[in-house]
């Protein structure tokens, strides 16, 4: 199950064979007698890349997560668990993940170096149990669940435009102003983010001629001249100290809170690479996160 998961995971024998120290025929031998004593055929296999079939998805996700409650009985059961090990599994929002997590990885990595990181980007709904996942990241409002909750950072929205937009089409004094603006639209399931709510309690449903659907082309056709946008300042902060981005209606948006927050599943024991994450993430986010760091 671990070489299948493995395989699956690198793309190829090879690639498996390597962190699995097997050569690649003992690789595919495992895999064949794996799918033998199934009845299933687990993966398409041609010259040039590996597909999993619909039953291979199945074994795949269930394997992981199998995978993963192993280790974790492992770790806390075994005097060696001490140490953060394993697989460390992330589900973060795009835009925290790109502009926050990534560039601290690295030392996360170095730090320790037996946890393995798999991050993945979502925007999308957050099923830690389905995924397979350790943890997840997410701003916002928070999802019903069961999951355990832990508060990583205070952020806020802004309302930011290029210089560029502005010297051209003037700057907005008040939230009506932005009826007569150009604003950069959201696209389908985050189209509720195209009504901007500001301190008193008046929200304002914003318009323009260019929609995207995710908030990379959100903000860079904002830097590029394109409209307003309403923007977390985890990504704008940099854009603005950098002179390419800057806010406006700041003396409306002081109360536009964006809070960040970890979610992991209820277990009893929480697993070491777990606990040195979250206690990562409190060393570089907290008290004051670094996008914020110098008001």
């Amino acid at each position: 199950m671990v070489v299948f998961v493995n395989v699956v995971d690198e793309g190829g024998f090879s690639a498996a064979a390597r962190v699995s120290n097997l050569t690649p025929s003992a690789v595919s031998k495992l895999v064949t007698r794996l799918e033998e004593r199934l009845g299933v055929r687990l993966l398409n296999r041609t010259t040039r890349q590996l597909r999993l079939t619909g039953e291979g998805e199945t074994f795949y996700q269930r394997s992981r997560t199998i995978i993963h409650e192993i280790e974790e009985a492992e770790a806390a059961v075994s005097a060696v668990g001490n140490a953060p090990r394993g697989t460390l599994r992330i589900i973060s929002m795009v835009g925290f993940g790109n502009y926050q997590l990534a560039p601290v990885l690295p030392e996360f990595a170095a730090r320790y170096p037996d946890i393995r990181v798999e991050l993945e980007l979502s925007d999308g709904k957050m099923d830690l149990i389905e995924a397979g996942a350790d943890i997840g990241l997410l701003h916002g409002e928070l999802p019903d669940s069961s999951m355990i909750v832990h508060h990583v950072a205070d952020d806020r929205r802004l309302v930011v435009a290029a210089p560029s937009y502005l010297e051209k089409f003037g700057t907005p004094e008040t939230p009506d102003d932005l009826l007569q603006h150009e604003c950069i639209l959201w696209w389908n399931a985050q189209r509720y983010l195209n009504r901007w709510p500001f301190d008193d309690g008046h929200s304002v449903g914003v318009r323009g001629n260019i929609v995207v659907d995710n908030g990379e082309t959100l903000f860079r056709t904002a830097v590029a001249g394109g409209g307003l946008i309403r923007l977390a300042e985890f990504v704008a902060g940099r854009l603005i100290r950098e002179g390419r981005l800057a806010p406006v209606l700041t003396d409306f948006t002081r109360d536009d809170k964006l809070p960040i927050y970890a979610i992991f599943p209820h277990r009893h024991h929480l697993a070491a690479k777990v606990r040195a994450f979250m206690d990562f993430l409190d060393e570089k986010f907290s008290p004051v996160p670094p996008w914020r760091a110098g008001e």
